[in-house]
């Protein structure tokens, strides 16, 4: 099994995306705040990346959806 960029991509990806969470579970993030839905949606764009290497169907379409629900709360935010 080799391990490429978008392997390591797709990994920091997700450690942005828990962290985040884990961030909001412990009340050091607001769930409307700028900064949580921009660690999730880069974190998801990063999946995204490492997911085109190595294609799943279900997992793009939840990573999609979740860089899309990101991106929305940006905006409202005009961030």
């Amino acid at each position: 099994m080799s391990y490429g960029l978008h392997d390591f991509l797709g990994i920091v990806g997700v450690v942005m995306v828990l962290v985040a969470y884990m961030m909001l579970q412990i009340e050091k993030l607001s769930p409307t705040s700028a900064l949580y839905s921009g660690v999730n949606g880069l974190g998801a764009a990063l999946i995204l990346i490492s997911l085109a290497y190595d294609f799943n169907l279900s997992a793009v379409v939840m990573e999609g959806a979740w860089l899309l629900i990101s991106v929305y709360g940006l905006v409202r935010r005009r961030v």
